[in-house]
């Protein structure tokens, strides 16, 4: 059974090849320039931080992501239970890894000073805008951020 990604279609018996691009690399589609990666500066990068652990109350959970999203005021929406959350918004960095970097860091570095729950991160999705909105038009991926602001699950 052949799986593909949700709106995708079938092009007979053409398949797409998957390339692989060294780190600090640009993908070239069919060695064509168009559709490359380009030194143009930053960049917008969608990213969703999932975080779980141990039971917290439930109140002292909003509290903390409220704080957090006061301190990165790029937060777009997060929710929440007691044992786990999901953080999603823009980030603005030069590639993926960059972006990924700082979304790895940014639960620990906050996690005092917003009075956050001393949960692991358990997921990480960065995706750039480009791909956001495809996903969006294309009517899967994650829906858009409304309503902003910190929600239980």
């Amino acid at each position: 059974m052949r799986r593909a990604r949700p709106g995708a279609t079938s092009r007979g018996s053409a398949e797409r090849a998957l390339t692989s691009v060294a780190a600090g690399e640009s993908y070239k589609p069919g060695g064509r320039e168009e559709g490359a990666v380009t030194e143009e500066g930053p960049r917008l990068w969608h990213v969703t931080l999932s975080v779980s652990g141990a039971d917290a109350p439930l109140a002292e959970v909003r509290r903390g992501l409220e704080q957090l999203a006061h301190d990165h005021p790029f937060l777009l929406t997060s929710r929440y239970a007691v044992d786990h959350a999901e953080i999603r918004y823009w980030e603005e960095a030069r590639d993926l890894h960059d972006a990924a970097a700082v979304a790895l860091r940014l639960w620990g570095e906050h996690r005092q000073s917003s009075q956050l729950p001393p949960w692991e991160i358990v997921g990480l999705e960065v995706i750039d805008r480009d791909t956001y909105h495809q996903r969006i038009a294309e009517g899967y991926g994650p829906l858009p951020a409304t309503p902003v602001g910190v929600h239980p699950f």
